[in-house]
């Protein structure tokens, strides 16, 4: 089990996992999850190179942080999809080197296509994301990255985010083996448990 006070990364995710950063960039994730309150990382990520992380519930922008500050102290490298427009000059390169791959939405291919054409293509991709797209109540969470996992022919590590135990919690990996649908309700059953900061978003 991991725990983001430890003083180095953990043993277990060394192996294929991308990592990034130093030690001074995992102290700074230490400290800051430290100071929204003690959160703590619990859980076990696989051996992988490739994956799609969905990390809920999503009820406010102080998740931004929490993720931000857990990644930094694991040594994480991981990627986010962000709209094509932005990626300009002067940000071009910050989005890029924070992890940010542009996807144009008004293209042919989709972004299905777009990002399984990527994790084709890349040694090592990690993508984060929102099922629910937005902090705010959704009647539904999207489906995408479970078209994205099933074409890549990668797995999916749902990582919940627990206000009322302050907890980052990564849940067991799977592959796509069920028809989306279900496989939806596979991953919102991984997170049920945890409890947004405004519950009555999620």
């Amino acid at each position: 089990m991991t725990t983001a006070h430890s003083e180095s990364i953990p043993e277990h995710i060394k192996g294929a996992f991308p990592l990034r950063g130093n030690a001074f960039s995992r102290w700074v994730g230490r400290v800051g999850l430290r100071l929204l309150g003690g959160w703590r990382v619990v859980g076990d990520l696989p051996h992988v190179k490739k994956a799609i992380i969905p990390v809920a519930p999503h009820t406010s922008n102080w998740d931004f942080f929490i993720g931000v500050f857990a990644m930094l102290a694991l040594g994480l490298n991981l990627s986010y999809l962000g709209k094509h427009t932005i990626f300009r000059f002067p940000v071009n390169g910050l989005l890029r080197w924070l992890g940010g791959i542009p996807v144009d939405r008004r293209a042919a291919s989709g972004v299905v296509e777009q990002m399984t054409a990527q994790f084709q293509q890349r040694d090592e991709l990690i993508l984060a994301l929102s099922p629910e797209g937005t902090r705010k109540k959704v009647q539904e969470w999207k489906k995408g990255f479970l078209h994205i996992a099933q074409a890549a022919q990668v797995p999916v590590v749902p990582i919940a985010l627990d206000f009322s135990r302050k907890v980052v919690e990564i849940t067991p990996a799977f592959m796509i083996t069920g028809t989306i649908d279900e496989e939806l309700q596979r991953v919102k059953a991984a997170l049920s448990h945890a409890v947004g900061k405004y519950p009555e978003h999620a």
